[in-house]
């Protein structure tokens, strides 16, 4: 099982992945584990062939877990090897109020990311900021999802669009069923 979760920041992608990769005892990739290299410097815009390297290697495997969305550099990679996509289609209240509650939280305990960086306090209203990436993105997101997952490229996947947390659960335990062999 080939499984990518996708949503907008704060939706719960990596909480998600993490269950869904323990769960069926499967690798996980975070996809910002790889972007992001010391000094919040991103490894897509510094050497974008190496991003793409990393996650070609990560997702060469017979069955991982993958969450984040970096698709304009890797989507043939992620969803093209997917046997599964899981998309966390929250609502923006939703959105808003986990990525508000997990930035603050994390700029409160400094709480290490990847590669070392961490939130600042100073940098919260940045436009690349995850509150406001978060807000300034979410439809955007929504509708290049729903056109993106419509193309013929990507019929082979088994699309779960999640609209409600208290759906998540039931999605996990689904996909735990559908890995278990059949007597």
């Amino acid at each position: 099982m080939k499984i990518v979760v996708i949503g907008t920041s704060g939706s719960g992608k990596t909480t998600m992945a993490k269950a869904l990769a323990g769960a069926l005892a499967l690798p996980f990739v975070e996809l910002d584990a790889v972007q992001w290299q010391p000094n919040w410097q991103p490894l897509m815009e510094t050497d974008r062939d190496e991003f793409i390297r990393r996650v070609a290697a990560a997702t060469a495997g017979e069955a991982w877990v993958v969450d984040g969305n970096y698709t304009s550099a890797v989507r043939h990679l992620t969803w093209g090897r997917a046997t599964h996509l899981v998309w966390l289609d929250y609502e923006r209240p939703v959105i808003m109020w986990r990525v508000i509650r997990r930035s603050l939280w994390r700029a409160a305990m400094r709480t290490e990311l990847w590669a070392g960086n961490r939130e600042q306090w100073r940098k919260l209203w940045r436009a690349d900021h995850p509150i406001r990436w978060a807000w300034s993105n979410w439809r955007r997101h929504r509708i290049d999802y729903a056109e993106r997952l419509g193309q013929p490229e990507y019929a082979h996947l088994t699309v779960l669009r999640v609209r409600r947390p208290r759906e998540a659960e039931a999605v996990v335990r689904r996909l735990i069923d559908a890995a278990r062999p059949t007597p």
